[in-house]
Formats: structure tokens, C-alpha cells, sequence
């Protein structure tokens, strides 16, 4: 696990516009997302099923990331076999331990398959997901209004992880066995790397 945890002074200071205009509260502190990679398939079949990942329908690792509004990754843990939900990931990585020192009212971002909002309770935080339309037939003007500007802020974390994956090619393909041993320093480097890129959010997005 690697935190460079910013304060609330800076996360303030260094808000992009995109995120200021939005009516919607509260303000995140952080945007999280998990993010698999492919690895090579083991020979054992209990390690395989721990693996597996049907959304990638491959075995992969699978990580969490958190990204300050500006872009920059502030937190990276370590991988896990691919199986593993969201919430338990979350639950297991050492996020969770950091948020102690955000301020209350704060809010985590977060797609709808994270639930984690009983996890945020006891720090007095909010997720900051799109709404759920539930048994309804239609969702109130002002859900669709809120669910627009959570997913116009939100894929900035999908951005900050794919511009890693791009980047570094060692990562966009299968993880080989010889990896086993260095690719959790590996993928965090990378993602630290690419906090030194030009900025990935700009005021005039």
C-alpha cells in the first residue's frame, strides 16, 4: 500500500472548476474505483476459481486506487486475486484506516457497485454515488441531474487508471508467474510515475 494522503487545504486549493460547478454534495474528498489486471492462469484449479474474474473473464489481480479531484493518484494497494468483491477489497486494503483524518460531511466517489456506505458511517462520511432508480419506472429530474454530474466527474479515475495501463505496456498485457514476487512494487510505481505527467484534469474540460 502506498498513501500520499493530501489534507483537506489541499485538495480544496487544487479542486479543478469541473468539480466546483457541480450542485450536488458533498464535495468528494476522493474518487475510488478497483482495477484488474490479467495474470497468467495458475494449474491449480482452487487457485483459478480465487482468480477468476468474470467481468474480465480471465484470472486476474485486482487493486484499489483513489485519485485526488485533481487527477493525482493518492492512494494504490496492494493486488488481490481477482475474485475478490469491492466491498471486501475495500474492507482489506488499508483504505478504510486512512479516512480517519478526513473531515466530516466529506464524501468518498464511487461507482454504484461499491457498497460501502456503512463502512463510511462511522468517520461521519458520505458515498457519493449515482442514484439508484430502485423499483421506479423513472428517476426525479434532479437524480438524472446528479447521476449526470457524478459520471462526468467520476471517469477521471478511470482515465488516471487507464492512462497508467497505456503508458506502461508492461501492464496492458498477461502478468507472467516470474512476476509474483515484484509486481505489486511494480504497478505502484507506475501509478506514482504517472503523478509527474502533465496535469489530468484541466479547468477548460
Amino acid at each position: 500500500m502506498i498513501p500520499i494522503w493530501p489534507s483537506w487545504p489541499d485538495i480544496q486549493s487544487s479542486m479543478p472548476s469541473v468539480f466546483k460547478a457541480t450542485s450536488y454534495d458533498p464535495k468528494s474528498f476522493c474518487i475510488v474505483d478497483a482495477t484488474e489486471l490479467r495474470c497468467q492462469t495458475p494449474a491449480s484449479l482452487s487457485t483459478q476459481s480465487q482468480s477468476y474474474s468474470s467481468y474480465k473473464s480471465h484470472t486476474t489481480l485486482k487493486g484499489l486506487v483513489g485519485i485526488a479531484p485533481n487527477g493525482a493518484f493518492t492512494f494504490v494497494s496492494e493486488l488481490y486475486s481477482g475474485a475478490i468483491s469491492d466491498r471486501q477489497l475495500v474492507i482489506e486494503c488499508g483504505f478504510l484506516d486512512l479516512l480517519e483524518s478526513v473531515p466530516a460531511g466529506c464524501g468518498i466517489m464511487a461507482d454504484r457497485g461499491f457498497e460501502i456506505q456503512d463502512l463510511l458511517v462511522q468517520d461521519n462520511l458520505l458515498l457519493n454515488i449515482p442514484p439508484f432508480k430502485g423499483s421506479r419506472t423513472s428517476m426525479l429530474r434532479e437524480e438524472v441531474i446528479k447521476t449526470q454530474q457524478i459520471a462526468n466527474t467520476r471517469i477521471h479515475v478511470e482515465r488516471a487508471i487507464s492512462r497508467v495501463k497505456q503508458l506502461f505496456h508492461i501492464l496492458d498485457g498477461v502478468i507472467p508467474f516470474s512476476f509474483a514476487g515484484s509486481i505489486n512494487q511494480i504497478w505502484s510505481v507506475c501509478c506514482m510515475l504517472s503523478n509527474f505527467l502533465g496535469p489530468l484534469i484541466r479547468d477548460n474540460e
